[in-house]
């Protein structure tokens, strides 16, 4: 979380700043370890629909891309005998993130201080999330971070993956839809206005739906530009919206319950707790606070319900199969059945690994063929907006034709 503080310095100045940390206590203790005395800290409040805050976010974020890149040098450097401190030192000169590299000079600082990588990384969580902080903690009280890191490094890749097939998957019907609205609003700019002018000509009775065309056909040749602002500034809109926090429990109900998507969205999900819970139990966390994590890492606001309802069960000693088994819908069975046994053998983390690994496989099957599904439904909308185009135009043509007969 953000942020904003006042602070008396050692020398009596007050000093104002804004700083990531995980709550205003850790922010406390960071000023105090700084000789600074906090006068006030307030959390800074952000607007979804902020447009220059967005891109702002969007500037200064940490690419998974990056951060899986990070981990795996991080990790070959410590296994290769470098401190941990020159390890930081090299991964500064070599990223050309700006974000980043002032995070690991931050991180550097803390180590050669005597912190540990672990709560240095914790107190940027817009960068590092609560996976990656835990396992990095489990390493280092096994005395393997290094192993740690390439499990972590590893998580982040296969989780990436996952996450660019799907959205490569509907980046085509993506592109074909806004074509599709860009073509339609110049062709009614361009089109539409000289069929209307033959229309009054020839001073033909016209149906509602060549009215309604005209009209739209009018608007936008006269407001060209006002035309494409608004499609924008309302795209612009229905981001903002969809990233509000009060939209999300709406917009995740939605997600579940559409053809095609609702069931790759479920894998997704399904995959995507597998396996942060497998890693996780692997690198040694406890169950309960792995579940925690996962519920952090899922991104559906009704699969973290189930998510904190299973660890709830598991607090009060019920089975951690019981919560899954109670939401068949979201959770495919196979899911349950495998926590089950992974539970009565004791091999959890390895069937929760073949899970993940099934759905993962489910899900690069179906985002391979997703184009292919999707041409044919693309085709029917297509379609149908040129038919009624065409017949809107086309039958003023035939009542001429009537009276001339």
């Amino acid at each position: 979380m953000l942020f904003t503080y006042k602070a008396k310095s050692k020398d009596g100045s007050i000093v104002e700043g804004l700083m990531d940390s995980l709550d205003r206590f850790s922010l406390g203790r960071e000023l105090r370890s700084r000789g600074n005395i906090p006068v006030s800290i307030t959390e800074k409040k952000t607007n979804p629909f902020n447009v220059v805050a967005f891109l702002e976010h969007l500037l200064e974020r940490v690419k998974t891309a990056e951060l899986i890149i990070l981990t795996k040098n991080l990790s070959g450097m410590i296994k290769a005998g470098l401190s941990l401190s020159r390890a930081l030192s090299v991964l500064q000169k070599q990223t050309k993130n700006v974000t980043l590299r002032k995070v690991l000079i931050s991180i550097d600082d803390d180590i050669n201080s005597g912190g540990t990588l672990s709560s240095a990384l914790a107190k940027f969580p817009n960068v590092f999330s609560k996976l990656f902080v835990s396992m990095t903690r489990a390493g280092e009280e096994s005395g393997n971070l290094a192993g740690a890191l390439s499990d972590i490094g590893l998580n982040l890749e296969k989780s990436y993956a996952l996450t660019r097939k799907v959205r490569g998957a509907l980046i085509y019907p993506g592109v074909i839809f806004s074509a599709m609205i860009v073509i339609g609003v110049l062709m009614f700019a361009f089109v539409v206005p000289t069929l209307a002018g033959t229309f009054k000509e020839l001073g033909v009775e016209l149906p509602l739906s060549t009215r309604v065309i005209i009209w739209a056909g009018n608007f936008f040749s006269t407001h060209l530009f006002l035309t494409f602002a608004i499609i924008i500034l309302s795209a612009l809109f229905l981001v903002a919206l969809a990233r509000a926090k009060f939209m999300a429990r709406y917009i995740d109900f939605v997600i579940v319950r559409l053809p095609l998507i609702g069931t790759l969205a479920k894998e997704l999900n399904t995959a995507r707790t597998a396996r942060t819970m497998s890693s996780l139990l692997l690198a040694g966390v406890s169950i309960t606070h792995a579940v925690e994590i996962t519920g952090d890492v899922v991104q559906n606001v009704y699969y973290k319900e189930i998510l904190s309802a299973a660890k709830n069960a598991v607090e009060k000693g019920a089975p951690f199969s019981s919560s899954f088994k109670d939401n068949p819908k979201l959770y495919p069975i196979m899911m349950s059945e495998m926590i089950e046994v992974g539970e009565e053998t004791g091999k959890l983390s390895d069937m929760l690994l073949q899970v993940a690994l099934f759905y993962e496989d489910e899900i690069e099957n179906k985002t391979r063929n997703l184009s292919t599904i999707i041409e044919p439904i693309l085709m029917v909308v297509i379609g149908s907006g040129v038919g009624f185009f065409a017949i809107s135009m086309i039958s003023p043509l035939y009542s001429i034709l009537d009276d001339i007969k």
